[in-house]
């Protein structure tokens, strides 16, 4: 995407940190032709859902081609396997809900959606929240989803060749790690 371009992103960061403003800036910064791959349901009687994918749409311009997938990601990222294509991925912690939702086995489609990111030739920008900072949750099925994304979150950690956090809008350089000089 620059000369400190990876093929493979990871964007974490908590609830309105800028995580996909800065995924959508990622992109369009390149050359490459653009493919916004949105796993949100859409819900018929959740207005305030509604408003945030529309805005989501009317923030990408014209440049963008946009596949709609809630369960599938792994094929999406095969259909559009070109090294002149960057795909983003918003977001990986609704195609889990969506999983989990369906009772999907999720080794069979974490293992699928890795090992894609790794043999894909495309450049791949993929979203996720950041949900381990806070509290414990009281209730066992939020605490075990929050386990879960937490896992999925380290798996595309280690498989991702750039990793970023964004804070308040802003960028941090997780990955790949630069050594830096302690001296005691």
């Amino acid at each position: 995407m620059n000369r400190h371009s990876a093929r493979t992103t990871l964007v974490v960061g908590g609830a309105r940190s800028g995580k996909s403003a800065f995924a959508q800036q990622l992109c369009e910064a390149s050359p490459y032709n653009l493919v916004y791959v949105a796993t949100s349901p859409v819900f018929a009687d959740d207005g305030e859902m509604s408003a945030r994918i529309q805005k989501h749409k009317d923030d990408r311009g014209p440049r963008w081609r946009a596949v709609e997938e809630e369960i599938d990601i792994t094929k999406v990222i095969k259909d559009n396997d070109h090294a002149d294509s960057a795909l983003l991925i918003d977001c990986a912690t609704l195609w889990l809900n969506n999983l989990l939702y369906h009772q999907l086995p999720l080794t069979d489609h974490i293992n699928g959606f890795l090992q894609a990111l790794e043999t894909s030739q495309a450049h791949i920008v993929i979203v996720s929240n950041e949900v381990g900072q806070g509290i414990v949750p009281s209730a066992p099925e939020v605490r075990a989803f929050r386990d879960h994304q937490g896992r999925l979150n380290q798996h595309l950690a280690s498989t991702c060749e750039r990793v970023v956090e964004v804070r308040c809008g802003l960028p941090i350089l997780l990955k790949p790690i630069q050594q830096p000089h302690i001296c005691l």
